[in-house]
């Protein structure tokens, strides 16, 4: 293979969701190298093994340099609104949020385990230490057999934590205007970047309002049902239905991103603050680009008494989160956050059909090196 065949445009556009097989990958290849197609086809495989190499083309530059100033942009955002960068853990005692999807190790003759999220660790420092407003981009580590389009093991996480002064709308009109404003600074800054990339996988722009659209969960699933789909106010959205509200939503709103509010309370982590008017909803929501989740976050329990009532109604060990609930003890602010996947945000800004294009060097359950 030469570069012009890694830099060849698309020859048909991709689905963005579903599951992704590395052997049917590889298998095309194969395919293609024993047939009769003057056109040479790098795989996606073929590319990942030699990564160091992929990374020249002029679209995947672009994307990493994308990439790069979202960071950039994130931050700016939050610095600029009196958030203060946090650093925590990775190396944790209990799951994050009280899931088994953990990855396990041995420190030191004692069962530990990597963090699936800064969770834990943000709330304690922007409810319970003073600090109101944290932010913190790390790695973040999911052991979930998901061979997906839209799944890593390990990604890029940004989170954000800040106390709530009177509600917790205050979160998501932050949200808000850190998206928009990324959104707005990768159009200005990236022009050239945008190009190259659309030069081999072309996309549409992204279709954005001012201020966000907000429905509810409640809202969302009438959608749905008025769409002939099945779906159930108190039931969790599947991945298919999920993108089908994001083709109703951007047919009815002329909108490519929006966000629900209000979801059941059963769908959600332990910590999750209960709806004050509804005990089967929550003060929840999550962000959507193009039909697929790139944000999950709410407002949390910062009673110790109602944490643990929740955990235990998650089974979870209570001794695993001793040091979490009584970091709550001493008195905590009311306050809310959520997290964001880096790569399925830039993925799904340039409607890239897979998350392995918008990773470094991906980490997926068939996939350890280099």
């Amino acid at each position: 293979f030469q570069m012009e065949d890694a830099c060849r445009p698309d020859a048909v556009k991709e689905t963005s969701y579903g599951a992704y097989s590395a052997e049917d990958d590889k298998a095309k290849q194969k395919e293609g190298a024993d047939g009769d197609d003057a056109m040479g086809r790098v795989g996606q495989e073929l590319r990942l093994d030699h990564r160091w190499i992929d990374l020249r083309t002029p679209a995947n530059q672009s994307i990493m340099r994308i990439e790069s100033q979202v960071g950039r942009l994130f931050r700016e955002c939050l610095d600029a609104r009196g958030f203060v960068e946090v650093h925590t853990p990775k190396l944790i005692g209990g799951a994050s949020e009280g899931g088994a999807d953990v990855f396990t190790l041995d420190y030191f003759g004692r069962p530990a385990c990597l963090a699936m999220s800064p969770q834990l660790h943000k709330q304690m420092s922007a409810a319970c230490s003073g600090f109101e407003r944290v932010y913190e981009t790390g790695p973040v580590f999911r052991a979930e057999n998901s061979n997906t389009r839209r799944h890593l093991c390990e990604f890029t996480g940004f989170d954000l934590e800040m106390a709530i002064h009177e509600h917790y709308d205050e979160i998501l009109d932050l949200f808000s205007d850190l998206f928009i404003s990324i959104f707005d600074g990768i159009n200005e800054r990236c022009k050239n970047e945008l190009e190259r990339v659309r030069e081999q996988h072309p996309f549409e722009d992204l279709k954005y309002l001012r201020p966000t659209l907000k429905i509810t969960y409640a809202e969302g699933c009438k959608l749905l049902r008025d769409a002939g789909v099945n779906q159930d106010d108190l039931e969790d959205l599947s991945t298919e239905n999920e993108k089908k509200l994001g083709d109703i939503v951007r047919e009815k709103y002329d909108t490519d991103f929006f966000f629900m509010d209000k979801y059941p309370l059963s769908v959600r982590p332990f910590y999750t603050m209960p709806d004050p008017n509804n005990d089967k909803l929550s003060n929840s929501y999550d962000f959507f680009i193009r039909g697929q989740e790139i944000l999950s976050g709410a407002q949390r329990v910062h009673d110790p008494d109602l944490l643990i009532e929740r955990a235990k109604a998650w089974d979870i060990p209570l001794e695993t989160i001793e040091g979490y609930v009584d970091s709550f003890r001493n008195g905590a602010l009311p306050h809310g956050g959520g997290g964001i996947g880096l790569e399925r945000v830039v993925m799904l800004f340039l409607d890239l059909p897979n998350i392995r294009k918008t990773a470094w060097f991906p980490r997926d359950p068939k996939r350890l090196s280099p």
